[in-house]
């Protein structure tokens, strides 16, 4: 058992692998247990030889065995073996926040790792582990220990929201998740999301919440981090957010050409060819880079939001609440192919740990628990995605950022990333060759020249088998699943994942601040 490991939880005793009591169980685990201090309580016959968070899963594993799992509230990626049963209990966490793989050896032997470049020439049959499953070599099976109501996608929620307690439940999602003994920081895209999170750890940051009652904190001034061209919507708006929440903010650029330039380097670490996450994980790569040079190892960020709550422009398009909750049930459970492994890896390759406090169980269960019909873009007075969550936090961002449309990423860095990135690809990958595609990629065909572009650099790296047993191939518009194709004829001839493919609602200058009164949804705003 190997581990590499990045220290923020108790860095002077919390090397891996971590023990139990007579060193019968071995456990590397990835990721945070953010409810550690609680479940510490629950094992106080046992003795503790860290201040690790991690060190509580081998004491629960031998006071429960692998049903503890569902005891853990975090994001995390684990590995144990029990030495006296000689078997390998593997997990991840709830919507695979962490990363993790399994692979099968020629001579039968398993493979377990956080990257897929560990295992790909080692076995000839691998794949990633399901979110919210547990794998148990001695009986070979994978079982779910995360089955929550909101699995069923059919199962059409009424619950109608209350903004007070929406808020009362991020707030908690963010101050449980600002755990850390190093210093850590913020991202600021300059959208709703990431600043909702900033303004929230900005407000508790002179407390320390990893015991039961706060203390002082050790690290008390947040510094916020922010990517883009020179020029670019998201530069303008994060420099924004950061003065009004107070923020020491750092704006960090990059030109088009060293975007190019790091394509192949990006998809090496990124471990995909999927067009939109590498349009976004390209300027992601060279934030991080930045943020690790001056000391950081942590930051939160609001990735998860705009699947809860329908966030994406093409929503506006959902014929009806129930078509707009499956959507975004479906976007929950693929995060982990798409923003959670752009999120954690472009990160993790420059050693920085990436939080998310929207995916927080407790925070989930709750939204998507919501009557999808407070969700629909179109039926609230300023006809915007998102409309709960803004009022719900409507005192805590300029109204600017606070009304401001959604912008993709990858859009929000600035608009001629992706444009380039189209040109480039169509002088790089001739006529003939596009043509071509499907013979040479016969699984998950690309349908464009730069998704070709993309292909071919991933396969430098990675065997075709790899293609398919690690990346998904469905048709998307605007980083919508294949089903919302569904929603509008203009959709179905669309092969552009980018937000402002969405015509007739994408408007890079639009904002909100004095839109008229429309139809209105009942909220209620108290406790």
């Amino acid at each position: 058992m190997c581990h590499e490991r990045l220290a923020i939880v108790d860095p002077a005793s919390g090397e891996q692998p971590l023990y139990g009591c007579e060193n019968n169980v071995c456990v590397c685990a990835n990721g945070e247990i953010f409810n550690h201090q609680i479940l510490k309580e629950q094992i106080q016959d046992h003795e503790l030889h860290t201040g690790s968070d991690c060190e509580v899963i081998a004491h629960l594993y031998e006071k429960h065995g692998a049903d503890f799992v569902s005891m853990l509230n975090g994001q995390f990626a684990c590995v144990i073996y029990d030495v006296v049963k000689q078997k390998l209990i593997a997990f991840r966490d709830h919507v695979g926040i962490c990363p993790l793989y399994i692979g099968w050896g020629s001579r039968g032997e398993i493979w377990i790792t956080s990257e897929l470049k560990a295992i790909h020439d080692q076995c000839p049959r691998f794949q990633s582990i399901t979110p919210g499953t547990v794998f148990d070599s001695e009986t070979g099976e994978f079982t779910r220990w995360y089955n929550p109501i909101w699995w069923d996608e059919n199962r059409i929620p009424t619950t109608q929201v209350n903004l007070s307690i929406l808020r009362q439940k991020v707030e908690q999602a963010v101050v449980k998740e600002m755990m850390s003994d190093v210093p850590f920081g913020v991202l600021i895209s300059g959208g709703l999301d990431s600043s909702i999170i900033s303004a929230i750890v900005v407000k508790h940051s002179n407390e320390r919440f990893d015991a039961h009652e706060s203390r002082p904190a050790w690290f008390p001034k947040i510094h916020s981090f922010a990517v883009g061209l020179k020029e670019s919507p998201d530069l303008r708006y994060a420099k924004e957010v950061a003065s009004y929440i107070g923020t020491v903010h750092h704006e960090f650029n990059f030109t088009v050409q060293q975007g190019i330039d790091a394509l192949k380097e990006v998809i090496y670490f990124l471990e995909t060819y999927n067009p939109t996450t590498i349009r976004a994980s390209t300027p992601m790569y060279f934030m991080a880079r930045k943020i690790k040079a001056m000391g950081f190892k942590m930051v939160l960020s609001g990735e998860g939001a705009d699947e809860i709550y329908g966030g994406y422009l093409y929503f506006h398009k959902a014929p009806n609440k129930e078509e707009l909750h499956k959507e975004c049930v479906q976007k929950v459970k693929d995060l982990h192919l798409y923003d959670l492994l752009r999120g954690n890896k472009a990160m993790m390759a420059h050693g920085v740990e990436l939080r998310v406090p929207f995916l927080d169980r407790t925070l989930l269960e709750y939204a998507l628990d919501i009557d999808p019909q407070c969700k629909m873009p179109r039926e609230n007075e300023r006809s915007i995605e998102k409309y709960i969550l803004r009022k719900a936090f409507e005192d805590y961002l300029p109204g600017s950022v606070l009304w401001r449309q959604k912008e993709q990423f990858s859009d929000g860095v600035g608009y001629s990333w992706i444009d380039t990135l189209k040109s480039y690809s169509e002088k790089t990958i001739s006529d003939d060759m596009f043509k071509n595609a499907h013979i040479r990629f016969p699984i998950n065909t690309p349908r464009t020249k730069e998704a070709y572009l993309y292909r071919q650099m991933f396969e430098e790296h990675f065997p075709e088998r790899s293609a398919i047993e690690s990346v998904p191939g469905t048709p998307s518009v605007a980083c919508s699943t294949a089903r919302a194709l569904e929603w509008d004829e203009s959709f179905k001839k669309n092969t552009d994942e980018s937000g402002r493919s969405v015509l007739g609602v994408h408007s890079s200058a639009k904002q909100f601040e004095d839109a008229g009164p429309r139809k209105k949804v009942k909220l209620n705003e108290d406790a």
